[in-house]
């Protein structure tokens, strides 16, 4: 049975992509008290980051709409005369896209709390309180930051791999994603999103990130920039060339099993809880000569083979500097030709079969 019959573009990011901006937030100072008649001045308001009503909003966007990126609440009233207690400052509600993360700039901390959906509101700047007997009337001042809105791509499924595994042209395959394709290196230079779409109108989306390099968990390459977008897929789908990968003549070659190897290690040294996601390891480029002897010897490589549903990959990361081995546990490893589009048919069914039994 045929699962895939057609697929959609979500959103496409162009040479503009941003996916960090500093902002000014800061709340509103409180209103004067009043000494001759003892009356209390208002709060100032508070800043709230909420999330946008439109999904498709981007941090690009934001950026437009609001150049000097500083958001201010109102002032609370004055006590006066006629009314001793004064107004509270209105507080400011800033929209703000899907996916992020708060960080302080004063500590680099990562804020409680993250924006996911519209109904998301998080508080990040208090308003002054107003002037008071205990503060001889003056009122006090709002709190004032500096954050960085971090955005994190929400996708279901996270494409991870070395440049030139042929990430886009999977992706192309199986979606109507239109990413730049090549045969060198990093064509890919901001994430580019696909959905597919079954006939019973399931959804699931697909992030084809930047390729990799070696020490992108020390964040070469801009890697940190890349990893963090597969923090909140459910499964990470590893894409590898049989013939193995070699950046450029100045780097050592690798093959298919080695790939693997290092794809694993760079996750667990950014993260350690990524290696626990459930995983599928695309085996690409299948339509090569002699691909299916370098498959078989990979599978072998792996412990495994075709029959077996589970594939444990046991990594000695100390052969690649680091101290201790990792594991990672692939629930399939299916050979595939994006070119010709071989087993890619198969491979959208076990996205989908181990994404919805999760």
């Amino acid at each position: 049975m045929v699962f895939l019959t057609r697929a959609l573009l979500l959103r496409t990011y162009s040479k503009d992509f941003i996916d960090k901006l500093r902002i000014y937030v800061r709340g509103g100072t409180g209103g004067n008290g009043h000494p001759t008649l003892g009356g209390i001045g208002g709060r100032g308001g508070d800043v709230y980051l909420v999330g946008a009503t439109k999904s498709d909003m981007t941090l690009k966007s934001m950026k437009d709409k609001y150049p000097e990126k500083r958001f201010v609440a109102d002032t609370g009233q004055s006590s006066r005369k006629q009314a001793l207690s004064g107004l509270n400052g209105a507080s400011i509600y800033v929209q703000v896209p899907h996916g992020i993360s708060i960080v302080d700039a004063a500590n680099n901390q990562v804020m409680e709390g993250e924006i996911s959906g519209s109904l998301d509101k998080l508080l990040v700047a208090r308003g002054g309180r107003g002037g008071t007997r205990s503060t001889g009337f003056i009122p006090r001042p709002g709190q004032r930051r500096n954050l960085y809105l971090d955005l994190k791509l929400i996708a279901d499924v996270g494409f991870v791999g070395f440049p030139n595994a042929g990430k886009s042209t999977l992706l192309s395959r199986i979606s109507k994603a239109k990413p730049k394709i090549a045969s060198y290196p990093f064509t890919t230079i901001t994430p580019q999103i696909g959905v597919l779409e079954y006939p019973d109108f399931r959804k699931i989306q697909l992030a084809d990130l930047p390729g990799l390099v070696e020490g992108a968990y020390l964040n070469k390459g801009r890697g940190h920039s890349f990893l963090k977008h597969i923090e909140r897929t459910k499964l990470l789908l590893f894409v590898v060339d049989i013939s193995g990968f070699q950046l450029s003549t100045k780097h050592q070659f690798r093959n298919a099993f080695e790939t693997v190897q290092l794809l694993t290690q760079e996750l667990s040294s950014y993260d350690g809880t990524l290696t626990n996601k459930p995983s599928i390891l695309a085996v690409n480029k299948m339509d090569l000569p002699a691909a299916d002897d370098l498959f078989n010897n990979l599978l072998t490589s792996l412990q495994g083979n075709k029959r077996v549903p589970n594939f444990h990959l046991y990594v000695a990361a100390s052969n690649f500097g680091s101290d201790c081995d990792e594991i990672m546990k692939f629930k399939d490893v299916i050979p595939i030709s994006a070119h010709t589009g071989e087993g890619t048919e198969k491979l959208s069914s076990r996205i989908r079969e181990i994404i919805d039994n999760r």
